[in-house]
């Protein structure tokens, strides 16, 4: 129970006070439009009406927040102010995006409840126009304000209007539209199908948000939903005068005809300061995206993985952290995330970018990846670089034990790590809490392990020198092999080296039994706290979370924390 309060604690925590304020604005919202006010509103559409109202409170809430998790030098800002006082609340900005995915449901939810409200609504407006008969009070109501129009509550103003037409000629109508599509357009692109295979189609569909935050602002100004006056519940209180509304206005009579009027627009002031918070984030990219950027190497890796190696001015980083590269000669519009491969302390920084779409494709072919020949230095391409940006991993460090756990690709923010721990160990670095380092590898075939392997053998040809192979323990896993590829690896066996890696560690075959990792560990480290970082799959993440609860005890703590993968 301790393990699961210090792993995910303040998350769930956040969690409830985030799903509180809805309930608590959606009941809020719901008891303000029962109140004598809207009376004469509920004789139209009933409780369609306050059904409308809440859920749009809590649209208003939700779009407030949905912006914030995206701004990323917002979010780097707060992470490296809070580090000092509290890891754990800063682990909790790692989890951003999945935030930001939850409030989208939000909005998602609250929508589709807003939008069915309001079509009763409608058929509410329309019937009572229909059914003319001035004994009605649902008809008296709707013809009110036919003089000036300028106090009415019926917005369908005859029986022959269309309430088609209404919703595509008024600006609650289309602006409701508007922002239904998009929402409908963004939240069906960001499906993880979609975002894989087809991220462009995710890229730019998203940015149809421009377009719902526009609708959402202008929503209200119509003014559709109209209640009763404050000035006017003084001449007509409905509970008096509702039975009486055939002699409303006549002489002798103490009730004057009902005047109405609508609430003023207020999703503005739910979003101005999101949408200026976001507007700043987006001049910062476009600062950042014109400084010069050189590209002083690039490596073609044989598993079809490409290293840039570049340089900027005034450009500083910590282990771990992403940056979000622009390639003008690809797109000019796309920017896409990749772990910085290089350590601190190297005069340059690096990204390792594997060839699985036409981004990365178009990008391996701009470097020369597809020629034999080497490409000189001024024909490669101009790049733009945002960031760098922390993550999870930059609390590595403040752990004495450490485990490391990589899944094909993603054991790019680890390469950071080892290179920067092995750089501080050999400068005496004092500031080194880090004592002991496991690090586990999973790729599902041969080829996955060229690139990183090179890193691996000079670590592990230092450590052998400088005596420190206690220091770094690794274990790599081939989880998919063929038959006769087995077999080779058996005839070599017994060689020093590893056929695959070249490393004196045997790769293993299969997927690691975690279990009996994590209570090895426990026995080989008592009374620690180890700091368990991922970069991989969901699948991946569920087990080991479940692994440290299951394995915390008293005096051991084994803290979760995992990568955007």
């Amino acid at each position: 129970m301790g393990n699961f309060v210090a792993n995910e604690g303040l998350s769930v925590f956040a969690i409830l006070v985030w799903l509180g304020i809805n309930a608590f604005l959606f009941v809020h919202f719901y008891m303000a439009f029962l109140v004598e006010r809207w009376y004469y509103t509920r004789v139209l559409l009933g409780q369609a009406l306050p059904w409308a109202r809440a859920p749009a409170a809590c649209l208003n809430f939700n779009c407030m927040l949905i912006l914030l998790p995206v701004c990323r030098n917002l979010l780097s800002f707060l992470r490296g102010t809070i580090q000092c006082c509290s890891r754990t609340a800063a682990r909790q900005l790692d989890r951003n995006l999945t935030f930001h995915k939850l409030v989208a449901y939000m909005i998602a939810f609250h929508t589709a409840v807003h939008i069915i409200a309001h079509l009763f609504n409608f058929e509410f407006f329309m019937d009572a126009q229909l059914n003319r008969n001035t004994s009605l009070l649902t008809f008296v109501l709707s013809e009110i304000g036919n003089g000036d129009n300028a106090s009415f509550l019926n917005p369908i103003r005859t029986n022959e209007t269309n309430p088609t037409i209404v919703m595509f000629t008024t600006v609650a109508g289309l602006t409701g539209v508007a922002i239904t599509l998009a929402l409908i357009l963004i939240i069906t692109s960001s499906m993880e199908v979609i975002r894989r295979s087809y991220f462009e189609v995710f890229w730019y569909t998203h940015h149809l948000f421009i377009i719902f935050f526009i609708g959402l602002v202008f929503h209200g100004y119509a003014r559709i939903v109209r209640g009763q006056t404050v000035a006017s519940l003084d001449t007509n209180k409905p509970q008096n005068c509702s039975d009486k509304f055939e002699d409303w206005g006549k002489n002798g009579s103490n009730c004057a005809v009902p005047e109405f009027a609508g609430n003023p627009p207020g999703t503005w002031k739910w979003v101005l300061g999101p949408m200026i918070l976001y507007v700043c984030e987006r001049i910062v990219r476009i600062y950042r995206s014109h400084q010069k950027v050189v590209i002083t190497k690039v490596v073609m890796h044989p598993s079809k993985t490409l290293e840039l190696q570049m340089k900027r001015k005034g450009f500083s980083m910590e282990v771990g952290q992403y940056v979000f590269i622009q390639c003008p000669s690809v797109s000019r519009l796309e920017w896409h995330p990749f772990t910085l491969t290089s350590a601190p302390e190297e005069d340059y920084f690096s990204a390792h970018i594997r060839i699985v779409g036409d981004w990365t494709q178009a990008l391996y072919e701009a470097c020369g990846g597809d020629k034999n020949e080497p490409q000189e230095a001024w024909k490669l391409p101009k790049v733009a670089i945002d960031g760098p940006f922390g993550t999870a991993s930059e609390d590595v460090f403040g752990y004495e034990v450490v485990m490391l756990v990589g899944a094909g690709i993603g054991v790019t923010p680890f390469a950071s790590i080892l290179k920067s721990v092995w750089y501080k160990r050999i400068q005496n670095n004092q500031d080194v809490f880090t004592k002991k380092i496991y690090f586990y590898w999973l790729c599902p075939e041969t080829q996955a392990f060229e690139w990183f392997a090179d890193l691996l053998q000079s670590l592990e040809g230092q450590m052998t020198e400088k005596n420190m192979m206690d220091f770094l323990s690794y274990n790599i896993y081939l989880t998919r092999w063929k038959e006769q590829e087995a077999a080779h690896f058996r005839v070599h066996h017994e060689a020093e080296n590893d056929p695959i890696t070249g490393l004196k560690q045997k790769t293993f075959y299969g997927k690691p039994n975690w279990d009996n990792e994590f209570t090895n560990i426990t026995s080989q480290h008592p009374r620690s706290k180890v700091g368990v970082f991922l970069c991989g799959p969901p699948q991946l993440a569920t087990s080991l979370e479940k692994q440290c609860m299951s394995h915390s005890a008293a005096d051991v703590k084994f803290i979760f924390n995992k990568e955007n993968f």
